[in-house]
């Protein structure tokens, strides 16, 4: 039952992405854009992926400041986030860790998800993101997949003025991804100064 179980999430999940992958070929991916808190998005993500996570004992580690909103589908930003962390707990061996960063770096935000499993091939890191592709056959036979989910993730990231960068040591060292996300209403990083001016003159006046 078990197994019938897998490969039905597995066959359900081949068809999501093909349909996707259709959908961008015709350039009809629908988006409904909105003003977006990036850290309720991974911490509905974390959610889906915990199950999984935990079945191979491997630890979750989020680290989720408040760092404001992102214009974007908050269904297809956590599709992003729940592809990199089930590629991240699939890849991962067991007692294995996964951690997720959300951090703001000028006016970007970025969504950094590292791992400790198999790694990456350098000479393959440039073809990652390619559809069909694959590092080695024996993946396909492990792990199942056909080589689609990362070449949608990158078309759903670029399509909200983003991008997907993916790092590896190499084999067997884990792998790092990280996604960049213009974020709105950036404040200027002369906001403290302006306060503290302000302050200064309020205690001459009094």
């Amino acid at each position: 039952m078990a197994t019938i179980e897998r490969n039905a999430k597995l066959q359900t999940q081949l068809i999501d992405d093909l349909l996707d992958v259709a959908k961008i070929l015709r350039g009809k991916l629908s988006m409904n854009v909105a003003p977006v808190n990036l850290a309720s998005i991974i911490e509905s993500a974390l959610d889906t992926v915990s199950t999984a996570a935990t079945a191979k004992s491997i630890l979750l580690h989020p680290v989720l400041p408040n760092i404001g909103q992102v214009s974007g589908d908050s269904n297809r930003l956590q599709q992003i986030v729940w592809n990199l962390l089930s590629n991240a707990i699939k890849f991962t061996p067991k007692g294995g860790r996964v951690e997720i960063r959300l951090e703001p770096v000028n006016n970007q935000a970025h969504i950094i998800v590292s791992d400790t499993g198999i790694g990456i091939n350098p000479d393959f890191l440039p073809y990652i993101f390619e559809s069909f592709r694959q590092e080695d056959v024996s993946v396909t036979r492990k792990y199942g997949g056909l080589g689609l989910g990362l070449a949608i993730v990158r078309q759903v990231v670029e399509a909200h003025g983003g991008t997907i960068t993916a790092d590896s040591p190499g084999v067997g060292l884990g792998a790092t991804f990280t996604v960049q996300l213009p974020l709105l209403n950036v404040e200027p990083p002369y906001t403290a100064r302006r306060e503290v001016i302000t302050q200064l003159r309020d205690g001459e006046e009094s």
